[in-house]
């Protein structure tokens, strides 16, 4: 099972994808400065 975990502030998005059975960390990021124009 995969999980994907989100962190939402003001105006930032932090993601981690994990792979639940194996316990390890596939992906994980960061999108910053969304809705600053």
């Amino acid at each position: 099972m995969k999980i994907l975990a989100l962190n939402c502030g003001s105006s930032s998005v932090k993601y981690q994808l994990y792979h639940w059975e194996e316990h390890k960390v596939i992906a994980k990021g960061i999108v910053e400065r969304v809705g600053i124009g």
